[in-house]
């Protein structure tokens, strides 16, 4: 069963006859997904590379990790192409709001090196081992923390720019561990992933084993269902957002945004607040944007006076002039009456 689906996902996602550098933890499910597309290379034609990235964050246990990539790549013949980083220097400096946390920083680099690896190596894509699992517990933090309708889309399948690709997302976590076992392969546990000081190991061990005995012992396929029809809406609707956003903003010289004061009473709610969070984003209103500051700044948008301005995450400012509004950083914008 899991090499079918895993199979489907790779014509899919365009990888026959591709070079296919495989990010690998040394855990179980990138494991598998290694094995899985080793078994499935002849047929669809696919060269192998394996990945891996070293943060320098669990000492012996890290280099343990490595050796046994290494291992892997050794025993099928597979190149191997490795990287260290530094996560703890990409946090150093500037105000804490603003510096990544540390998991953040670990997974900014770890991207950014894989995707020096593939360059590297010659690959077209860069093949994760997100699963099932790891969809809905996303899904699920993501609800509880507060996300809005897009974010309940979970783990896209592909990156935007086209080089990840996730080809176990459909894959749940108990089926990847049985075919590993059956299989006969060998697998590192990663320790920090039972420790309880990140939320993920929480919701894992302490919430969703009793949420699922309770209400429904398929929970995790179900939420997982749930974040692949929202992110299918998504793709219908951003083709949209992005029509409006142009069709209304202008981006002027100094990189500010002119927006029209003209379809901000007219546009339907559901598609304003998307092109509202758009342009904030497109400005560089970052993490600290809230629902708060999204609807503030819609209202702002309906009814604002001229003369008038709003202070938004990330120092930007939005101000209302005669003939529409504008949006950057509040250095280069007229305060106002603010």
């Amino acid at each position: 069963m899991l090499l079918r689906g895993l199979s489907e996902a790779c014509e899919a996602l365009g990888l026959r006859g591709r070079r296919v550098l495989v990010a690998s933890s040394g855990g179980v499910d990138s494991t598998v997904l290694f094995h899985g597309l080793q078994r499935l290379a002849g047929r669809l034609r696919l060269e192998l590379v394996l990945g891996h990235v070293h943060h320098g964050l669990r000492g012996a246990e890290a280099e343990a990790d490595l050796e046994a990539v290494c291992a892997l790549g050794a025993k099928y013949g597979a190149p191997v192409e490795v990287d260290r980083v530094d996560p703890g220097a990409l946090r150093s400096g500037g105000p804490s709001r603003a510096r990544p946390t540390l998991q953040e920083a670990a997974r900014a680099l770890r991207y950014q090196a894989l995707r020096s690896q593939a360059e590297r190596a010659g690959a077209a894509r860069i093949a994760t081992a997100h699963n099932r699992d790891d969809q809905a517990e996303t899904v699920l933090l993501r609800l509880l923390r507060g996300a809005g309708p897009d974010a309940l889309g979970g783990i896209p399948e592909r990156s935007p720019d086209g080089w990840i690709v996730r080809p176990l997302l459909g894959v749940g976590r108990q089926e990847i561990v049985a075919y590993a076992r059956e299989a006969g392969l060998s697998w590192r546990e990663d320790g920090s992933n039972a420790s309880r000081a990140y939320a993920r190991n929480r919701l894992r061990h302490d919430w969703l084993p009793g949420l699922g005995a309770a209400f429904n012992p398929r929970l995790l396929r179900a939420v997982a269902d749930l974040a692949e029809a929202a992110r299918r809406d998504t793709e219908w609707i951003e083709p949209h957002v992005e029509s409006e956003t142009e069709r209304w903003a202008t981006e002027e010289r100094d990189g500010a945004l002119w927006i029209s004061p003209d379809p901000w009473a007219s546009l339907p709610e559901g598609l304003a607040r998307r092109v509202v969070r758009r342009l904030l984003q497109r400005s560089g209103a970052g993490r600290d944007l809230t629902r708060t500051h999204l609807l503030r700044t819609l209202r702002f948008l309906r009814g604002a006076r001229p003369g008038s301005c709003l202070e938004l995450p990330g120092g930007l400012r939005l101000s209302r002039e005669r003939t529409g509004f504008r949006l950057g950083p509040a250095a280069c914008l007229p305060r106002g009456s603010c």
